[in-house]
């Protein structure tokens, strides 16, 4: 990949099959935004395989679990400076990249997080519940921390040292609302970065694609966001693997 600048970023992008999406969304990430495109994939029985690594990315067999698949896409990326994340979709727009990371490469912030609800959305690409658990786990996070977030969606970038710092342990779609109580908590310099939303290029959503996949990842979500808050003030669990 090509450089950016004289730190070192790597772009982590969860998938479970996403063959339908894959290639045209590593396709549009802009040249020289990013040193490293880590596609962790959770098993997929497609070709989403096959074709990010044609593209040119670097392929993990990171298993089952969206949190679990972040992980391991960081524990790839050791040498680098800062860790992004994506989807593998193509509703989030890569062209926002230098947006989210610009921030941490000046300095004035360690975790920059993407909020749809603040950009332009366009038609049919959140559904309502989405924009409603992002209200709600915005103002108890608010509450709790005095941090506004508005989203909770995996396009971020944060500093890995600030990363490994947190102690994360969660390995499913609680990762996101782990990740921003955990910073918040940590005192993180935190900013959010309005950014343009889409419906995604093909396949079916892991989250909201039925009610089913709505209830699990709903509940995963909640379950976080409770042991989190619950837990004593003070330093996080210490560091996993990362």
């Amino acid at each position: 990949m090509a450089e950016a600048g004289t730190q070192h970023v790597a772009l982590v992008i969860p998938a479970l099959n996403e063959a339908e999406a894959i290639g045209a969304t590593l396709a549009e990430i802009p040249v020289g935004v990013v040193d490293e495109i880590i596609v962790a994939d959770g098993g997929s029985t497609d070709a989403t395989r096959e074709i990010a690594i044609a593209a040119g990315a670097t392929v993990l067999a990171s298993g089952r679990g969206f949190g679990r698949a972040c992980l391991e896409g960081v524990c790839e990326a050791r040498g680098a400076d800062i860790i992004a994340f994506m989807d593998a979709d193509g509703a989030d727009d890569p062209a926002f990249l230098p947006a989210l990371l610009a921030p941490l490469k000046t300095g004035t912030a360690d975790f920059a997080i993407a909020s749809r609800t603040r950009g332009v959305r366009e038609a049919g690409s959140m559904a309502w519940h989405q924009v409603a658990a992002g209200r709600a786990a915005g103002l108890g996070m608010r509450t709790l921390y005095g941090v506004a977030y508005s989203d909770m969606c995996t396009f971020r970038a944060i500093r890995r040292d600030a990363l490994v710092g947190l102690g994360m342990r969660e390995l499913t779609y609680g990762w996101n609302i782990e990740m921003q109580m955990r910073a918040a908590r940590a005192g993180l310099a935190i900013v959010e970065i309005p950014v343009a939303y889409r419906r995604r290029r093909g396949g079916v959503s892991k989250v909201a694609g039925n009610l089913r996949t709505t209830l699990t990842a709903g509940t995963r979500i909640a379950a976080t966001f409770l042991r989190v808050a619950t837990q004593l003030s003070g330093p996080a669990a210490a560091p996993n693997k990362m």
